[in-house]
């Protein structure tokens, strides 16, 4: 992310392609399709859209390179989504008007992500983690195949 933003400018912010049934949980992005293949120019933002409002199933996944000029836009930015001061919101200006601080790109994340705000998200991470490793991952997910067959 970061040569994407000595490259073009601006600020870059992660994104990953989601269920649209599941994009009001993130802000989401509109996106213009670059040269690169997983950046993206960013035109729109909306913080934890309705499904049917949302403009692409792009959400933003927590992971920022952002140029200084969105902190004068924070102190601008009136309360959003829920009465609270939104990143979003003060990235969407910045989207808009290239002037206050260059272009908004995301760059499309495609690998494996868990969301540790969500419980069940946090278990199956845990659980994966823990298979993976070599110290804990045979005793463990022996323990696993028991514990699942049980009749509960």
């Amino acid at each position: 992310m970061v040569e994407v933003q000595e490259r073009e400018g601006g600020s870059v912010i992660a994104l990953m392609e989601v269920e649209p049934s599941q994009i009001h949980l993130y802000g989401c992005a509109a996106v213009e399709a670059t040269a690169d293949g997983d950046v993206v120019k960013v035109t729109d933002l909306v913080e934890k859209p309705d499904p049917g409002e949302a403009p692409s199933n792009y959400a933003i996944i927590g992971r920022y390179v952002l140029d200084p000029a969105v902190f004068g836009t924070l102190r601008e930015t009136e309360p959003g989504r829920g009465g609270e001061i939104q990143l979003t919101d003060a990235l969407q200006k910045l989207a808009s008007d290239e002037k206050i601080g260059g272009p908004v790109h995301g760059v499309v994340f495609k690998g494996r992500r868990y969301d540790t705000g969500d419980r069940g998200d946090y278990l199956r991470a845990i659980v994966r983690l823990a298979c993976e490793r070599e110290d804990l991952g045979p005793d463990f997910r022996a323990w696993l195949r028991r514990y699942v067959s049980e009749e509960m």
